[in-house]
């Protein structure tokens, strides 16, 4: 497997976000790896995007979204979940694709204990939370490079998704540019999640 390059990430998140559809997330710890496709994403830039954690500038949490790219953003959502973020443009300028769905190629009995009450092992990791979880990713983890060789999460360039195969929508429960289409997901796969208006109410998910 070819590891991702740092400069692959350093564009914007339209762009990431289709580019990392079929590519390969692997983590490593004490428990043993487990690795993913991606097949479900969600682009998200800074200023001009009001659905994104960095719309009303730099603070402690978003800070890694400011770059530089290949670095990974954990944050905690509802007191209960992480969810994870590519980061992607140039150093100081915020931006990132945040992962919501993969297919497990390798550790499914690892993935299977993390989450136990999952029944169908497609839906391991339906979902950013369900992925987040599989692959043992913590809030530790923020900041990591997944472009390092030695990281303990690392991005890997997988098979190429045909352009036909792909297909795009509004990003799921946003409460704001609800009906940008940059959620971009493979079509076919039973990982990818359920898709879910937002509203003033809902703000699920987003990076």
């Amino acid at each position: 497997m070819t590891q991702v390059a740092r400069e692959e990430l350093a564009q914007d998140p339209l762009r990431v976000a289709r580019y990392l559809l079929g590519s390969e997330l692997w983590s490593s710890g004490p428990h043993g790896d487990v690795g993913i496709r991606i097949v479900e994403v969600e682009a998200y830039r800074g200023g001009d995007d009001p659905a994104s954690h960095c719309y009303r500038g730099r603070t402690a949490r978003n800070a890694v979204m400011f770059g530089p790219a290949g670095h990974l953003y954990v944050y905690f959502i509802y007191g209960m979940h992480f969810c994870i973020n590519v980061v992607c443009l140039t150093d100081g300028v915020p931006g990132a694709v945040l992962l919501r769905a993969g297919e497990v190629l390798s550790g499914g009995e690892l993935a299977r204990q993390r989450r136990p009450a999952v029944r169908k092992d497609t839906h391991l990791a339906t979902g950013p939370a369900r992925l987040t979880s599989v692959l043992g990713i913590t809030r530790e983890h923020n900041g990591i490079d997944l472009t390092a060789p030695d990281s303990p999460v690392r991005l890997f360039t997988g098979t190429p998704v045909d352009e036909d195969d792909v297909r795009t929508g509004p990003r799921v429960g946003v409460a704001s540019a609800e009906d940008l289409p940059w959620r971009s997901w493979v079509d076919g796969s039973p990982a990818v999640s359920t898709y879910r208006r937002g509203g003033r109410r809902r703000t699920r998910d987003r990076a």
